[in-house]
């Protein structure tokens, strides 16, 4: 943690961008409740189980804004909502993209 802390990391980019709305990564619910206690407006709750997403959404539902993320699919995406996330990342829809080529040619008569 190059702040030394979540509290530090909402802090310092309260300071940097005021007004801004501060997102912070949790990897377990000791880091969601310091999060929350920070003053942070967005918690993502990386690769949570469904336990620990559901008891972080009923623990501060109103406090903050919870976005899921980590192994989204589409067998696990109706399991995630059904905990009360307010948004869903879903890696995938960029990860593995493949590109095709296209033209366009415009003939003027």
């Amino acid at each position: 943690m190059a702040a030394g802390s979540i509290a530090n990391a909402v802090t310092m980019a309260q300071k940097i961008a005021p007004g801004k709305i501060i997102e912070v990564e949790t990897e377990n619910l000791e880091e969601v409740t310091m999060a929350v206690h920070a003053g942070a407006d967005i918690i993502m709750l990386d690769n949570f189980s469904y336990e620990d997403m559901s008891t972080a959404v009923s623990s501060f539902k109103g406090q903050v804004k919870f976005e899921a993320s980590g192994n989204m699919d589409k067998e696990r995406l109706l399991r995630v909502a059904q905990t009360g996330v307010d948004f869903v990342s879903i890696g995938a829809l960029t990860k593995h993209v493949q590109a095709i080529d296209l033209s366009l040619r415009v003939i003027q008569e």
